[in-house]
């Protein structure tokens, strides 16, 4: 029994032993492994950990940012966070603004006719305004001369006093009564009645003794306003302007305007009548010195054919040429004689003239003209005298012997494009040489016509300012730094 009990333990220590210890290996290994694969999780779980902690306080600090830029954002804009609240107030903002709106448009549009109507009234008394708002006067007569229309005005007052006298000027249909008089209220009447006449005539007076050619039809509205006003006033007690008196107003105001202007164009005709003789009186003068001319080429030609008879040699040859070049100075003396007394005797012939002046009037400019002086040159260097800057450039010269026909008709040519619609005796036309030219050839076709526009004064004065500027330009550029 010992001996197996011994042998048992033996066994045991042979065999069991080494099991467990290879057991306890084998578990130990495991363990550890584990334990490895424990402790690697757990290094990165730390790291994990550690990059979690890292965004955690990135994020932290986003967080604070943001919060701070929300409530600077928030602070800023406070008074909006409420969009509701807003829109609902703007709503309402756009509606009184709309409201305030139409309050404008109406107030504006009531103004508005108030503004016209005062404006029509200050017209009346502004020169500029009248002209511009009032139109272009339309002769109401027709008469010859200012005596006609001066004969006129004193019929026109003189049955106005008449109607004053017959008490037809202003009326009264109402019988009125003070205190129950009759008489009294007659009184009352007369007074209102003379009052009347007194502020219309007053009115109509300075009206008239205003008038000009660029205020007349204001006037006219003037006097119309004061009837308006004045009969508005004597509406409560039935005192009335009659419409016959106004009419005779206006005839005064009408006859006196064109009794003015007809003064003012029969001044302008007898400053042309003037300036007709006094161009036929040179033209008389300049027939008298063509003919002294002649008689002198004549007696010169007769002494120097008294000499070359009794002249030989080199002598006779100077004496023929001299007489040769008078017999041509006296042939042409004799043609001036003979045109002189054409252009007298024929009061009809005379030349056309077309100028241009660049200088004074710009480009495509002329002044068709006629003259009956023996040189049409001296007409022409008249004209550019000290009225204008720089002289004129002539395009032609014209003779014939029916020129204020063939001035006419070139006038009527252009008559669209004259510069001065009113006054016909300004004879500039805005118009190219090139249709000028056309039109002489048309109705004058042998005359010559030159459209070169030599302007020599014009363009030496525009040569001295473009050297004057760049003179002053180059001055300017030396004390430049860039220059220094």
């Amino acid at each position: 029994m010992t001996n197996d009990h011994t042998l048992i333990i033996a066994v045991l220590f042979v065999i069991v032993i080494p099991v467990a210890a290879l057991l306890f290996m084998t578990l130990w290994l495991i363990q550890r492994k584990r334990a490895m694969r424990a402790t690697a999780a757990l290094s990165e779980t730390s790291e994990k950990l550690n990059t979690a902690m890292e965004v955690g306080q990135t994020l932290l600090r986003e967080k604070n940012a943001l919060t701070s830029r929300v409530t600077e954002i928030e602070a800023r804009f406070k008074g909006v966070l409420d969009l509701d609240a807003e829109a609902a107030s703007l709503r309402a903002q756009n509606q009184q603004e709309a409201s305030q709106i139409e309050q404008l448009r109406a107030s504006y549009a009531e103004k508005k006719l108030v503004y016209d109507r005062l404006l029509k009234e200050v017209a009346i008394f502004d020169e500029k305004l009248a002209f511009a708002e009032m139109g272009v006067y339309e002769p109401h007569f027709d008469y010859t001369d200012s005596e006609e229309y001066k004969q006129n005005i004193e019929t026109v007052r003189a049955a106005q006093k008449q109607m004053v006298s017959l008490k037809t000027a202003v009326i009264c249909p109402t019988a009125w009564t003070v205190d129950g008089s009759t008489a009294k209220g007659q009184t009352m009447t007369n007074r209102n009645i003379k009052l009347t006449l007194r502020a219309f005539n007053n009115e109509c007076d300075a009206a008239i003794a205003n008038t000009r050619w660029s205020n007349v039809n204001a006037m006219e509205k003037r006097i119309d306003n004061a009837l308006t006003q004045i009969n508005k006033l004597n509406e409560s007690n039935r005192v009335f302007i009659t419409e016959e008196y106004v009419k005779l107003k206006f005839q005064e105001l009408f006859l006196t305007h064109e009794y003015r202007e007809k003064l003012k164009a029969e001044r302008e005709e007898r400053a042309e009548l003037a300036r007709a003789q006094k161009e036929e009186q040179k033209l008389i003068r300049d027939m008298e010195r063509a003919e002294e001319d002649e008689a002198r080429y004549q007696r010169l030609l007769d002494k120097a054919k008294t000499e070359a008879e009794r002249a030989v040699g080199p002598k006779l040859e100077a004496f023929n040429a001299q007489i040769e070049m008078l017999e041509r100075d006296l042939a042409e003396a004799h043609a001036k004689v003979e045109r002189a007394q054409a252009m007298a005797e024929k009061t009809r012939s005379g030349y056309v003239y077309i100028i241009s002046n660049v200088g004074s009037f710009g480009g495509d400019v002329v002044k068709i003209g006629l003259t009956r002086r023996l040189d049409p040159a001296d007409r022409i260097r008249e004209l550019g005298d000290a009225s204008v800057p720089f002289l004129f450039d002539t395009h032609a010269i014209i003779y014939s012997e029916n020129a204020p026909t063939l001035e006419r008709a070139l006038h009527t040519e252009f008559e669209p494009l004259r510069v001065n619609a009113q006054n016909y005796r300004k004879e500039f036309f805005k118009a190219t040489l090139d249709q000028v030219e056309a039109a002489v050839k048309r109705l004058a076709p042998d005359a010559p016509f030159f459209k070169d526009v030599e302007a020599q004064d014009y363009r030496e004065t525009l040569a001295k300012r473009r050297s004057a500027l760049l003179a002053q330009e180059v001055a300017s550029d030396v004390f430049l730094p860039e220059a220094i």
